[in-house]
Order: structure tokens, then C-alpha cells, then sequence
């Protein structure tokens, strides 16, 4: 037991230089004697052990931070997560993912598990992010982790954040030119809502090809249509996915009379879409 009298300053320093609870500072101070260096390893100690005894908790609460570089090039998404919706709002929580991204710009790893290595400051202190979580989750008594990463780039991008942080949309355009920025987040919105498969049909994984022609070649034998017609019938069917499913195809949600790439074409003579990516929180 401590023999140095801890004061409340004493736990109020503690408290304001790590975010930890006020009994947690006073219980760390009584372990250590007084020392606030020891004492704040007493509670990153802590904080993995609370991690470790989570691991089987549920976290598919969180935030969606997408955010591009300074010149436009390269867009990253994040998604950490919580356990709890309350947790997702506060506002530290918030910041702290958006510090996560801002690394990911900045240093630009090439998956999730590079990003958890890289280094952020927390605290006071320059830890991989991953052990941030891990002092996070101490702090907060929740589970806390980067779940999702995905990065593009491209000649312009465009990221956009849909609601409230729960999703998550980066658009490579093939120019940057005037109108590109509106342009790019009406496109965003446009993945947001309708959840394309690929930007045209040649980017559609042929695995999801033999699947919508098998179920259309079904459905037209149940209605009893002649074998001659199935696959006649069948390559239309595919042809109204494509319309509906691939992004450059789709009806423009904001104009019916064009699709996406006829809406491009408007902003710039030959303007497209050369990457995107789609994070919706929990999926």
C-alpha cells in the first residue's frame, strides 16, 4: 500500500493528462506511489487487460471517416468501432477517428493491419494506433478497433461521409477539372443510395455474372417459357442488371433522363469514373 498522500489535484492532473475515470487515476496513483509516469502505464496496463476481456463483445457501432489528401490524388476510408451508439456519438470518439484517417492520408498504408502500426499521438504520447484502441477501450470500458480500410487514387478524388459517420464513399474521377468537386459528390451520393457492383459491366466478377444469369434462366423455365428463348430472355435480364447495378449504367438519382455517365459527360466532354469505394458501418 502507498504510503504518499494522493490528492485530488493529484487525481485531477492524472484525469486531465490521460481521460481515464477519476477512481481509475486515484487507484493508479495509490499503486505506484505517486509517480504519473508509472501511474500512466498502470493504466495503459489496465486498458489492455480490459481489451483482452472484451475480445468476444460485439462492436458494430462506430463512425465512417472518409478523407482525401491535400491535392485531391488519394482518398482513404476508416471505419473504427464501438459497442455502443452512445459511445459512437461522443465527440472524442469522433476526433479520435478522425485522427486515424488523417494518418492514413498522410502515411498511406497499404491495409489495415499497416494502418494499426503506424504511429499516432494519444495523450501525450506517440503510440501505434493500435495501442491507442487498446488505451481507448481501457478508458471507455468498450471495445474499440479499426475494422475496415480501403484507399484509391486516382486523378481526382472525391471523398463523402452519408449519415451521421455511417457511411462512406471515395470517387476517383478521371480529370480534375471545373465542376469535378460537385460533380464527384453528386456520384458519391449516387453510390450511397443505389450501392453499385462495379463501375460498368466489364468490372463485374464473373462469379456475380453466372449467378444473376442461373437465377434468370430459373425464373423464365418457371414461367414456362420454350428452352429456345432462355438464354435469349436470360441475356436480357443481364442486360437490365447491368442498367441497374453497374454505376456508369444506372439512372442518375438526380436527373431520370440520364444515367451516370451521360450526367459526366455534361460536367466534362469524356469525364468518368475510374474507382470508388463504399463503406457503409457493420456491413
Amino acid at each position: 500500500m502507498s504510503t504518499v498522500q494522493i490528492s485530488a489535484s493529484d487525481v485531477n492532473k492524472l484525469r486531465q493528462q490521460t481521460g481515464a475515470g477519476m477512481m481509475d487515476c486515484k487507484k493508479a496513483l495509490t499503486e505506484t506511489n505517486g509517480d504519473f509516469e508509472a501511474a500512466i502505464d498502470f493504466l495503459r496496463k489496465k486498458g489492455a487487460k480490459v481489451a483482452a476481456s472484451r475480445q468476444d463483445r460485439e462492436s458494430n457501432e462506430g463512425v465512417v471517416i472518409a478523407r482525401t489528401s491535400a491535392d485531391f490524388k488519394r482518398g482513404v476510408i476508416i471505419e473504427l468501432n464501438c459497442e455502443t451508439d452512445f459511445v459512437a456519438k461522443n465527440a472524442e470518439f469522433i476526433a479520435f477517428a478522425n485522427a486515424i484517417a488523417n494518418e492514413a492520408v498522410e502515411q498511406n498504408p497499404k491495409s489495415v493491419e499497416e494502418l494499426n502500426q503506424l504511429p499516432i499521438d494519444v495523450e501525450n504520447a506517440r503510440v501505434t494506433i493500435a495501442e491507442a484502441c487498446i488505451d481507448k477501450t481501457g478508458k471507455i470500458g468498450e471495445k474499440i478497433g479499426v475494422s475496415k480500410y480501403e484507399v484509391i487514387e486516382g486523378e481526382k478524388v472525391v471523398a463523402y461521409i452519408h449519415g451521421n459517420y455511417r457511411l462512406g464513399v471515395l470517387v476517383g474521377l478521371s480529370k480534375a477539372v471545373a465542376g469535378a468537386d460537385e460533380a464527384g459528390k453528386d456520384v458519391a451520393m449516387q453510390i450511397a443510395a443505389m450501392n453499385p457492383v462495379a463501375i460498368d459491366k466489364d468490372g463485374v466478377d464473373s462469379s456475380i455474372i453466372e449467378r444473376e444469369l442461373e437465377i434468370a434462366k430459373d425464373v423464365i423455365r418457371a414461367e414456362g417459357k420454350p428452352e429456345e428463348m432462355v438464354e435469349k430472355i436470360a441475356a436480357g435480364k443481364l442486360n437490365k442488371f447491368y442498367k441497374d447495378s453497374t454505376l456508369l449504367n444506372q439512372e442518375f438519382v438526380k436527373d431520370s433522363s440520364k444515367n451516370v455517365s451521360q450526367f459526366l459527360d455534361t460536367v466534362d466532354k469524356g469525364l468518368t469514373v475510374t474507382a470508388f469505394k463504399r463503406v457503409a458501418l457493420g456491413a
